[in-house]
């Protein structure tokens, strides 16, 4: 009884501390994206003289009114973003980068910046929907109109190629998670391009995604593959031939499919949809599918197992009510979802690669 009333007072007090970080939790993302706009890790790291920046010297640098720009800084370095340190001479503050300010670079193309990722989330356009979530799940009438369609008077896709600048937008934020994860996956996935000649990458975007895989493995020949208004401004590279069409309709012929991100947007009947349409264009001994998304749960699986505790699940459960905002039937799947949709889709057998990220890859072969 002593044990279980001193539990009981341990978690009121951790709650009174906690509902606090639900009530102000945005001001960690508009700080954030306040960074970013005014390029404070930018400023930092290029600093000309490689030394901590006082405040006067930073708000400066950023244009930023020093009489709030003081507040946002000392925010943003209790949370950890930057650091406050003695200058050289000892006389004064200065501030320098951290590990998680530099992911915060909109400049930086080294693979760890998600900026342009936290662009995209805190537009207005994505984050008005938020506030209708509770919308999609008090009623099955309600549930047929997602939060996102609710807001704009239209779904995602269709808001995205009536409005180029949050297409471009939306572009970038998954060509930065490309430029972060595909190494990973090329370097866990190496031998099964081996005999592979063809590849094509399903809702390929601008094509940072083949680009990388084409440079790993110099003898596949690319093809991404989007809708035409993607393609349109997909960037030109050599080995890569940019498709624009409709997955719902046909995939063009390749060896191999590699679709990231892509299947989570959609419900069961569309993925399935959308992977029977690739294995039908797949060659019967080598042709595979690589999909690359999030597994809820993965850790917990045999398959896949770790000795240590998985600290990305939140990231795949906050996807997941991503997807339940944004989009109308997309969801973050189970490995027994995954397993669902696979075998109805018709492939002979898949497995799955651990990257050690919030996604994995699911190899799903043809036969």
């Amino acid at each position: 009884m002593e044990e279980n009333n001193k539990n009981l007072v341990d978690e009121e007090a951790k709650a009174s501390v906690e509902i606090w970080r639900y009530l102000f939790g945005f001001a960690d993302i508009a700080a954030a994206k306040c960074a970013i706009d005014l390029k404070i890790p930018e400023a930092l790291e290029n600093n000309p003289s490689s030394q901590p920046m006082t405040l006067t010297e930073l708000s400066s640098a950023t244009s930023a009114s020093p009489s709030h720009f003081h507040r946002i800084m000392r925010f943003l370095v209790h949370q950890g973003v930057f650091k406050k340190v003695p200058t050289k001479d000892g006389l004064a503050t200065g501030y320098t980068n951290t590990p998680l300010s530099r992911r915060m670079m909109i400049t930086k193309s080294d693979g760890k910046s998600l900026a342009p990722l936290l662009l995209l989330e805190t537009s207005p356009e994505m984050l008005a929907p938020w506030l209708k979530l509770s919308l999609v799940v008090s009623s099955p009438v309600n549930a047929s109109v997602p939060p996102f369609d609710a807001v704009h008077g239209k779904e995602l896709w269709s808001f995205a190629k009536d409005n180029p600048r949050h297409s471009e937008l939306f572009n970038e934020a998954m060509a930065c998670d490309a430029r972060r994860v595909v190494p990973r996956i090329a370097g866990a996935c190496h031998g099964l391009f081996d005999g592979v000649a063809t590849v094509v990458d399903v809702g390929g975007g601008t094509g940072e995604t083949m680009g990388i895989l084409v440079k790993e493995f110099p003898w596949v020949k690319g093809i991404n593959f989007d809708l035409p208004h993607v393609v349109e401004v997909a960037q030109a590279m050599e080995s890569v031939e940019n498709v624009g069409g409709d997955m719902f309709d046909s995939i063009p012929a390749c060896d191999a499919v590699f679709i990231k991100w892509v299947l989570h947007d959609w419900g069961d009947e569309e993925c399935i949809k959308i992977l029977k349409n690739c294995k039908e264009v797949l060659p019967p001994k080598i042709g595979k599918v690589l999909i690359v998304e999030s597994i809820v749960g993965e850790k917990k699986n045999t398959m896949i197992m770790k000795d240590k505790d998985d600290k990305l699940e939140y990231v795949r459960l906050a996807l997941d009510m991503v997807m339940m905002v944004h989009t109308s039937t997309g969801k973050e799947r189970t490995l027994k979802e995954w397993d669902f949709v696979i075998k109805e889709a018709g492939f002979a057998r898949y497995e799955v690669r651990d990257i050690d990220d919030v996604q994995s890859v699911i190899i799903a072969y043809r036969s």
